[in-house]
């Protein structure tokens, strides 16, 4: 098929089915059925002092003792969808004595026990909506967006300072996972404050928003790099991406991407690029998890 179907439909209709979804009617449990928690995990809440907003917080903490420096720590946005997958991950490596075993997972969600809260999710992870709203997102324009820099300031901040406080934690072996908006957010991270995480894998990133507005701070990215204004130390990326996206151009966007990252290797930037087979938006996170990991180890 050659003719490029607009994105909107596709990708606003992942943003905004779960608004409508009724809540699933739960059965009765068995007489003797427990819940089930995650051996090695610990859930917490936390306040942003910016925002007042309320954020769930999920670790999984490796049961070895600390080596010297402490252990590396992943954060994983979206971490009520995605925590789960990574913890488990992370446990069988540790029981397996891997590299990834020894990584602290965070994930940052939200108070609910729904995958995700869309409304929260696309409020922090986005900019500004534009003067003029683009024509492929008017169904959107009553939403809330603009909170990524608000988000950051928590994320780097006040929720990286307790997660120090609580854990042995390496303060220079920190990463972040972002997938879908999620990515985006991981890439306006990595254009903004490319010290400021090791690294950094952005998950089929919706480089689209705003009628692909994160192109002007990839530019200003590239320019700041290849001038010699960043410091040593850029984080890595690992960019992934499916091969049955949600939407062709998520794809195409991922693969243009590494083809303008790639030169400014020879300025000190190291991406990587994976796209799954057969994989869709939805089902990119899960397929992520071992790569992701393998990546934050320092693995090839």
């Amino acid at each position: 098929m050659f003719r490029l179907v607009p994105i909107a439909p596709c990708l606003i209709a992942f943003a905004l089915n779960l608004f409508e979804a009724a809540p699933s009617l739960a059965q009765e449990p068995p007489t003797n059925s427990v819940s089930y928690q995650i051996p090695g995990t610990e859930v917490f809440t936390m306040t942003a002092d910016n925002s007042g907003e309320a954020y769930r917080i999920f670790v999984s903490k490796p049961e070895q003792p600390a080596p010297n420096g402490g252990f590396p720590v992943l954060y994983v946005l979206d971490g009520n969808a995605f925590f789960a997958g990574f913890a488990g991950e992370r446990r069988l490596e540790e029981f397996g004595k891997q590299a990834g075993g020894s990584v602290i997972i965070v994930g940052v969600g939200y108070p609910t026990d729904q995958p995700y809260d869309m409304l929260r999710r696309l409020y922090d992870f986005t900019p500004a909506w534009p003067v003029e709203m683009p024509a492929n997102q008017i169904s959107m324009q009553d939403l809330k967006a603009g909170g990524n820099e608000n988000f950051a300031q928590f994320l780097l901040g006040q929720l990286r300072t307790e997660i120090i406080k609580r854990y042995p934690v390496a303060p220079d072996r920190q990463s972040l996972f972002g997938h879908s908006l999620g990515g985006l957010f991981a890439l306006h991270i990595l254009y903004s404050r490319p010290n400021a995480f090791e690294a950094i894998i952005a998950a089929s990133p919706s480089q689209w928003w705003n009628d692909q507005e994160i192109l002007l701070e990839e530019r200003a990215f590239s320019e700041q790099l290849i001038k010699g204004n960043i410091s040593a130390g850029v984080s890595r990326l690992l960019l992934l991406t499916g091969e049955q996206d949600k939407a062709a151009t998520i794809t195409w966007d991922a693969e243009a991407l590494l083809g303008r990252l790639s030169p400014l290797s020879a300025y000190g930037l190291r991406t990587r690029f994976e796209k799954f087979e057969k994989e869709t938006h939805i089902t990119v996170p899960y397929r992520a998890i071992t790569p992701t990991i393998r990546f934050v180890s320092g693995l090839p």
